[in-house]
């Protein structure tokens, strides 16, 4: 039988096993949601062990439904919700701590005093990072210092720290590896982008010691093979492991300079390829690793939105104003306009270009006339802005123009937001055909690590073109409409952002 590569894709929200065949083709799928923990106001937290399990769980019933077994895969590949933060005992296999989710805020304040302590000038000269709570290195530093039987596990070398797709690998090889690859270690605020390596200083910084942190390999390396006996009976070589915003841009094919794509999920990541050469970020922009690859790295600017698709979970969970998502087509379809009204969702701060954790979220420019179906149109909307937000910043601090970006994640497949997505930018917006871009991309990185394609010409040789959005408003109308957007976002900064409006 033919060989497939299984890819684990574990967002914010859950996770998913999807099993690929040499054409580029899904054929089978399993997806898991796990809790999402909050135990004070934005504080964010996921359970690392009900992750793990969800893992093998979608695995083998992926394989199920496909009529596969393990000997039947070249690969597993792992894409990754990035940032969360993981610490655990290396002898036990436990966490000492719940996962914290790159979401969460509760290391503001630690951050707010190595900026005041002129720590943040380091961390973006070498990490090209901000000094912010959304990275993994003050999240590590909290649950090192702050979590009972840390401080003594920690003085009896037990401890391990990684990001989620360091905590599946050691899992998976049955404590065999503990590794990462450039795309997640370039996201913890702790990782030399110019030296390509774990920096001391800046450990010390953190409260990190380097020897807790994870060996750092590209992402078409071969990470070891399955050892866990509650998964497969054979091996499986791991391979192909990538960060889900690099995944998806590495699926997009976007390989040349100046191609960008955004990926829509919980947040939404912006990210644009800039070569081989790292670039100072700017003022709102971060740079990070595109992917490592070949042996070399690639590198890309990118805009990070905290919340996007959430936003629309929020208005359909918390406020009841929607029951399903063909309600939502439907009350957009019916509501041509957003009537004045403006969400801006800063529920756990805002990301680029403001960079204020301080921020909250606001409703704004309500009037007698706004029922919630504007309020629902207003909660899509705040997706585009957002885009639209990054994009400027980006063209502007690269010099490159946007052609047309490159649109995927789960609500992507939503046409009206997607309209209104190139109406805002005034460029098309090509949706992907390949509803599952993150996973893609660390499927064609395993493919090409273990030799199941030959290389980048036969993928892209097979990728198939999605829809093409082209922008179908007046200048005069985008524009008005974005400077309402943007006297909202004016009236929640809490006057301690980076950038301001």
């Amino acid at each position: 039988m033919e060989k497939h590569i299984v890819a684990i894709d574990q967002s914010t929200a859950g996770t998913k096993a999807l099993v690929v065949d040499r054409y580029g083709r899904v054929v089978a799928k399993s997806s898991a949601d796990h809790r999402q923990i909050y135990p004070r106001p934005g504080w964010v937290e996921h359970d690392p062990l009900e992750i793990y399990e969800n893992v093998k769980r979608t695995m083998r019933e992926a394989l199920r439904q496909a009529s596969l077994t393990a000997a039947d895969l070249a690969a597993i590949s792992i894409t990754n919700q990035r940032e969360t933060a993981v610490v655990w005992d290396g002898e036990t296999g436990l966490p000492v701590h719940n996962a914290i989710v790159w979401q969460c805020q509760r290391t503001a304040d630690r951050c707010s005093e190595l900026r005041a302590a002129g720590g943040e000038r380091d961390v973006q000269t070498k990490t090209g990072l901000r000094l912010d709570p959304y990275f993994s290195a003050a999240k590590w530093g909290w649950i090192l210092r702050d979590t009972e039987n840390a401080g003594s596990l920690l003085r009896q070398g037990r401890l391990l720290a990684g990001t989620i797709d360091s905590w599946l690998i050691w899992k998976l090889t049955g404590g065999r590896t503990h590794a990462t690859d450039y795309t997640n270690a370039s996201r913890t605020s702790l990782f030399n982008i110019h030296t390509l390596a774990w920096d001391e200083e800046l450990c010390r910084l953190f409260g990190v010691p380097p020897a807790l942190l994870p060996e750092v390999k590209f992402s078409d390396d071969l990470y070891g093979h399955t050892a866990d006996p509650d998964l497969f009976a054979e091996q499986v070589p791991i391979c192909g492991v990538i960060g889900d915003s690099q995944a998806a841009l590495f699926g997009q094919l976007c390989l040349e300079p100046g191609e960008a794509k955004a990926t829509y999920g919980t947040g939404t990541s912006v990210l644009m390829n800039i070569g081989e050469r790292p670039a100072a970020p700017g003022s709102g922009l971060v740079t990070a690793v595109a992917w490592g690859r070949d042996g070399k790295v690639t590198y890309a600017l990118e805009a990070i939105i905290r919340s996007t698709g959430d936003t629309v979970k929020w208005a359909r969970e918390s406020l009841g104003l929607f029951d399903s998502f063909e309600e939502l087509d439907d009350m957009l379809r019916r509501t041509p306009d957003n009537e004045g009204v403006y969400l801006v969702p800063a529920f756990v701060g805002m990301g680029a270009p403001y960079w204020d954790p301080y921020a909250r979220a606001a409703i704004t420019g309500m009037s007698r006339a706004a029922g919630r179906a504007h309020i629902v149109r207003a909660a899509v909307e705040s997706i585009a802005y957002q885009v639209r937000d990054a994009a400027d910043l980006m063209e502007k601090e690269s010099g490159i123009p946007l052609v047309r970006l490159n649109a995927d994640g789960g609500a992507s497949v939503n046409p009206l937001l997607m309209q209104f997505q190139a109406d805002m930018l005034g460029l098309p917006v090509l949706k992907s055909e390949v509803a599952e871009l993150s996973a893609m991309g660390s499927v064609y990185m395993a493919g090409l690590g273990v030799e199941y394609w030959s290389s980048l010409d036969e993928i892209v040789r097979m990728s198939r073109q999605g829809r093409q959005y082209t922008p179908m408003i007046e200048a005069a109308e985008r524009e008005r409409l974005y400077e309402g957007w943007r006297r909202a976002v004016a009236a929640v900064l809490s006057g301690t952002s980076g950038t301001g409006c």
